[in-house]
């Protein structure tokens, strides 16, 4: 009997819909527009920022160990002492602090044990030094890096713009260029580039490739060569180690793993998060801007199903008064309103996601390179099963809400009155 009362329903609804054609597909053409457009918005914005999250991260690890260099303000003599005994010491000299990790290879060792959490881990010597070019000078920092694990964690090679990677590593004092620093310094993969350091040693180099990360502080600044190139350059031995980098296989533990190594190794520790919280933030933002337009197109869309169902109501009184005089009551009216408004949602938003889609595949087939972001052809596109279902989820939504107000005038509707004139 229920199942006999559905089809009369669909009967009806389908009806009711064929007989004002032209509102029907306007109205469903709202949630079309407005469903395409939420799914194209959103995959391509979450794939920028999913592409800007990878740059960011492909220079940037998810746990930095290094050891923080502080001035120590309390004197030997205010040591011995206590600070409640007055002290006066003329000319006092600042102690020099290391800026190597102590017992760096023991912690490597410690952490190449954890293969459950850790996916790889590269140990760094940061020196700052001049790049010199005739007369000028140009500040910056030279890294040593054990360039094969480099290339694990931050995939090096697919960077390089001119030169190799095997070049850095088989050329005596070879060295990769930032992009930017190279253009800044004109010189190109061959060349030989002096380098200075504040203590005043020398060094002649060689340009052996260039690479461009995409973002400027390290294009700008930074070259890589070998570990024990610089160690040699500033005359330490290989437990000289300042940085230790980290990738883990789940970024999102790196604030819990960054506080534990801080403690385990008495060192400082710093997670990508707390590290680019400015940018993070900004992306918080573009999507929340990005869901606020999209969810408005489907309100107004919702909007526009409220006014097509209110006036389809209005010119079918005397058939809604005719359905009361045949034995429906108000719960059937209601129900055949609402169908009908969940109709036009499920026609309108079948149509978007598949509108949509092909919006998203036709933004991920729109060329795009640029030399400063190696590796990218196309615009970032995310595509997620969850923008489809919560488009869909939400075409429904504003479908029924935006039928319910008509469909219970529609029920309170006298037949009599209505059948009189």
């Amino acid at each position: 009997m229920v199942h006999s009362a559905w089809i009369v329903y669909a009967r009806i609804i389908a009806t009711h819909l064929r007989s004002r054609r032209r509102q029907t597909i306007l109205s469903a053409l709202g949630i079309t527009f407005g469903i395409s457009f939420y799914v194209a918005m959103v995959s391509f914005m979450s794939g920028v920022n999913e592409f800007l999250e990878d740059i960011m991260l492909s220079a940037t690890p998810h746990v930095r160990l290094y050891n923080d260099v502080t001035l120590d303000s309390v004197t030997i003599a205010q040591r011995w002492f206590g600070r409640s005994a007055m002290v006066v010491v003329y000319h006092p000299k600042v102690a020099e602090r290391s800026r190597a990790i102590r017992n760096a290879p023991e912690i490597l060792a410690t952490l190449k044990r954890q293969h459950q959490e850790i996916l790889g881990i590269s140990p760094r010597v940061t020196a700052q030094i001049y790049y010199t070019q005739g007369t000028t000078e140009v500040p910056g920092s030279l890294v040593g890096v054990d360039l094969v694990e480099e290339n694990k964690l931050f995939a090096l090679s697919s960077k390089i713009t001119a030169g190799s990677l095997r070049a850095v590593l088989t050329t005596d004092d070879g060295i990769m260029l930032g992009g930017g620093l190279a253009d800044k310094l004109n010189v190109r993969v061959g060349d030989r580039l002096p380098v200075t350091l504040p203590s005043g040693t020398r060094r002649l180099m060689t340009v052996a490739a260039i690479v461009r990360f995409g973002i400027a502080q390290i294009d700008n600044a930074q070259s890589y060569t070998t570990l024990k190139t610089v160690q040699r350059l500033l005359g330490k031995d290989q437990r000289y180690i300042t940085d230790i980098y980290i990738k883990l296989r789940d970024r999102d533990d790196a604030p819990r793993l960054a506080a534990l190594y801080a403690r385990l190794f008495g060192c400082s520790a710093e997670d990508w998060q707390t590290f680019n919280a400015t940018i993070l933030v900004s992306f918080t933002i573009r999507n929340i801007l990005t869901y606020a337009v999209s969810i408005s197109m489907l309100i107004v869309a919702g909007f526009g199903i409220y006014n097509i169902l209110t006036m389809m109501i209005l010119e079918k009184l005397k058939d809604i008064a005719i359905l009361k005089a045949m034995g429906f009551g108000q719960r059937d009216i209601r129900a055949i309103v609402l169908g009908q408004s969940l109709a036009l949602g499920i026609a309108g938003g079948v149509a978007g996601l598949v509108v949509g889609f092909l919006m998203s595949l036709g933004i991920s087939r729109v060329p795009f390179r640029n030399e400063f972001l190696p590796g990218m052809e196309y615009l970032p596109v995310k595509f997620s099963l969850l923008y489809y279902a919560v488009a869909i989820v939400f075409a429904l939504g504003s479908a029924a809400v935006a039928g319910i107000f008509p469909a219970r005038r529609a029920a309170r509707v006298d037949p009599v009155s209505i059948l009189r004139g």
